[in-house]
């Protein structure tokens, strides 16, 4: 915005202070104001799972640890590529001494590798990820598509909507009105992605079907005026 059409805005505001505090409000109510606040829950199918394997290596020397942790996760990361969504993401390695009473000190480098996959490569995945030396998979997220995801917010903003418009004409018919106009509405959506628990190793089958679902929820602040 330039400094003339600035100046000319603030001209105005100070010449229609009424106008323009109308017009920030919204549309005023002359009659029953009623605020609602509505809270709809639902289940998604899942689509899609975010794993976190942890991948380790033990030797003698930090070096030793490190070097065989990279040819692990390399092997890994050629294993898992195909059949993952998007790319795998891995942190830096970390290392450190293990205290062992009756063998010499040794030490063990370990990273996590994490990504998406769909659900029917899950097995195979998981199968893959098995053969490799040092995996142990530490959690498993059940994720909706994008596309579910939306439909299902579709679907509770319909639901919330006809939940406040029968209950402002159930207020306004109690107090003799015969009139509903809706004025604001406010939306808050979120998703919750739920973590199925995980078993020790990558031996122990988990089963996608018994996952947790993906839950979504939505609030809805509603301003009615009855008349």
């Amino acid at each position: 915005m330039s400094l003339f059409a600035a100046l000319v805005l603030l001209q105005s505001a100070a010449l229609f202070p009424r106008a323009v505090k109308a017009e920030i409000q919204g549309p005023v109510c002359r009659g029953t104001l009623l605020q609602l606040n509505l809270r709809e829950s639902a289940e998604s199918r899942t689509d899609r799972f975010r794993f976190n394997l942890r991948l380790e290596a033990e030797a003698a020397t930090t070096s030793a640890a490190l070097e065989q942790l990279s040819s692990r996760q390399g092997r890994l990361r050629e294993a898992l590529e195909p059949l993952v969504i998007g790319r795998l993401v891995s942190p830096a390695p970390t290392t450190h001494a293990m205290a062992k009473s009756s063998q010499p000190k040794g030490y063990r480098a370990s990273t996590t590798i994490a990504g998406i996959v769909g659900r029917s490569n899950y097995d195979i995945l998981i199968e893959r990820a098995g053969r490799v030396p040092g995996v142990r998979l530490q959690g498993m997220t059940s994720l909706p598509s994008p596309e579910g995801q939306d439909r299902l917010q579709d679907r509770m903003l319909e639901r919330a909507l006809e939940r406040g418009r029968r209950q402002a004409e159930r207020t306004a018919a109690a107090l003799g009105l015969t009139r509903t106009a809706l004025l604001r509405i406010d939306q808050r959506s979120h998703s919750h992605r739920r973590q199925a628990p995980m078993a020790a190793s990558t031996a122990a089958r988990f089963r996608p079907e018994e996952a947790p679902l993906p839950t979504a929820s939505l609030s809805l602040s509603l301003d009615y005026c009855l008349n």
